[in-house]
């Protein structure tokens, strides 16, 4: 279908502002810029019982973690949810609406996860830090409220992709999961596909886009073949935890996040995947301005409290 007029109105006010490309601005003004896009388009954020902000000791020093909880008293299930910024934008602010509402609508307890950033500090360097908040919330869940055999990973874009590494290290190391949440992620560094080959769109997130993230995220092409920057090129996807899927017509990275829902499945690993046509990347984060963002975070919401419900 064409873009759905939601997203052709935001479009036309892109061109008509003459708005730039992240990938033509410095790191610090693409960093500014997209926190202000996304709290734009986010809506209002919802109330929650309680938001706590801390640090937690992580790899390569100390990393913020803030901490959402829908009710109090109760011990919840959790969510440790990665924010997007192809690894080199975002904060755990970026995340705020989204964490809030989804808290709100799984009934779980949301810790949003700081990582450290490219070109600053260049893959692996992400990845780690959000396995090691992910380790931390199971260490610690008696003291957050949480129940440490219902924890789940979920992320958006490049949190998208850190959430899928994250759980092929959890598989090995630990903790054990009960989902993943895959929000358009990117799943392949080599990838060539149509939906990237076509993505061509100067006033959207396009092909140019994605290779400028990956360009400040590694090191050297060489990196871009690990199965942690790129999980669909591991070589083995068993035992991985159920996923949820969400991706986007008019994205460069529909393709390859397709890919991997299908070698997830192909792998035995109960596996959702939806396509919002019409929409864009980063459609899950306007919520406030797509209808499509709000009911793809309804729909993630409902797979989580699967995913958290006791097996009789």
């Amino acid at each position: 279908m064409p873009l759905h007029p939601q997203v052709q109105a935001m479009r036309a006010g892109r061109e008509a502002s003459r708005t730039p490309q992240l990938y033509t601005l410095s790191v610090e003004q693409a960093r500014a810029a997209d926190l202000a896009s996304i709290q734009a388009a986010g809506g209002t954020p919802e109330h929650v019982a309680e938001v706590v902000d801390r640090e937690i000791d992580g790899p390569g020093g100390p990393l913020p973690i803030r901490i959402y909880r829908p009710v109090p008293g109760q011990t919840l299930p959790v969510l440790v949810y990665y924010f997007g910024g192809g690894w080199t934008l975002g904060t755990i602010d970026t995340a705020d609406a989204v964490c809030r509402t989804l808290a709100n609508a799984a009934g779980c307890l949301v810790v949003a996860a700081g990582y450290r950033l490219a070109p600053e500090h260049r893959f692996p360097a992400a990845v780690h830090d959000c396995h090691a908040a992910l380790a931390w919330v199971a260490a610690n869940a008696a003291e957050l409220g949480a129940d440490p055999g219902r924890i789940a990973v979920g992320g958006d874009s490049a949190g998208g992709n850190l959430a899928a590494a994250a759980s092929l290290l959890a598989r090995d190391q630990g903790p054990e999961l009960a989902g993943q949440l895959l929000v358009y992620p990117n799943t392949d560094y080599t990838s060539n596909t149509p939906s990237l080959r076509e993505g061509t769109d100067p006033y959207l997130f396009n092909a140019t886009s994605v290779a400028w993230y990956w360009e400040n995220y590694l090191a050297s092409p060489a990196d871009g073949r690990d199965p942690l920057a790129s999980p669909l090129l591991a070589a083995d996807h068993t035992g991985l935890p159920p996923a949820l899927v969400i991706t986007a017509e008019y994205d460069p990275l529909r393709d390859q996040a397709e890919q991997y829902a299908a070698k997830l499945a192909d792998s035995g690993v109960p596996t959702t995947l939806t396509r919002y046509d019409g929409m864009i990347h980063g459609f899950f984060c306007m919520a406030g301005d797509l209808a499509d963002g709000r009911r793809a975070q309804e729909q993630a919401a409902a797979q989580l409290r699967t995913w958290f419900t006791p097996t009789p």
